[in-house]
């Protein structure tokens, strides 16, 4: 078994390296719900997967042109089969990119955070996340890959777990974009799991990007489990949007 045991996550998003400018607050609401997933917990006592529903709450702001300080507070499941309503914990994020990463067509960036779980929502209390973020905008086509490594501080570096994910997109235009995702998970890196123990899910998304309606950012996507160890269907709703039209600073 991996050391770093995850029941559920707060967020299913491949990161684009795109920050909140200087002195802008942004929020955004994570909704993940799981129609068919996996009926047995992943460990002793953890959320079962199957008709759970999470909804974190993820704050930025924007430091400077390459960094943006975040903090997902509360991260909740309204609803789960075995402990009904519950809040989980809480991360601190620090993403740092290049600045101006969309007008680029090489970008990079990686991301920081540390993370206080309840037993229940993850097997160990204190977890991290190290992603970093390549990707290309070859217009209308956009390429990110996000090779993630996750770790409970125990084990050493060959104990990290590689979560990696990416996403090929279509733009439209400005506003509107569709995308095939994927998100993975093969264990740690001194030895990867049987792939039927591996978490491999595809997803079909689309994002709105602008001001018209109510001035959110609105991400859908469904995903479909390829292994055992995958939930069988999943669906993601992110709304976002700036808090601040003038920069704040403190």
């Amino acid at each position: 078994m991996p050391a770093l045991v995850v029941a559920q996550t707060d967020e299913i998003q491949v990161y684009d390296g795109a920050i909140a400018p200087p002195g802008i607050f942004n929020l955004m609401i994570h909704n993940n719900f799981t129609p068919k997933g996996r009926t047995i917990p992943d460990y002793p006592g953890a959320i079962v997967a199957n008709h759970s529903y999470q909804v974190t709450a993820e704050w930025a702001y924007g430091v400077t042109p390459w960094f943006e300080q975040g903090l997902y507070l509360p991260v909740t499941s309204p609803y789960s089969s075995n402990h009904g309503s519950t809040i989980n914990g809480f991360k601190i994020r620090e993403l740092f990119a290049r600045p101006n990463a969309r007008d680029h067509t090489f970008f990079y960036a990686a991301n920081f955070e540390f993370s206080v779980n309840h037993n229940y929502w993850e097997s160990k209390t204190i977890t991290s996340e190290i992603r970093p973020i390549v990707g290309l905008h070859l217009h209308p086509w956009d390429l990110i890959y996000n090779p993630i490594v996750d770790t409970d501080y125990t084990g050493g570096l060959g104990n990290l777990q590689y979560n990696p994910s990416a996403r090929v997109a279509y733009n439209f235009n400005d506003r509107w974009a569709v995308a095939a995702e994927e998100y993975d998970g093969f264990g740690p890196l001194h030895g990867f799991l049987p792939t039927s123990k591996q978490f491999h899910e595809v997803w079909a998304t689309t994002d709105y990007s602008g001001s018209k309606f109510l001035g959110l950012n609105v991400e859908t996507g469904v995903g479909y489990g390829l292994t055992a160890a995958s939930d069988k269907w999943t669906l993601k709703l992110m709304l976002s949007r700036d808090l601040n039209v003038h920069p704040w600073r403190p």
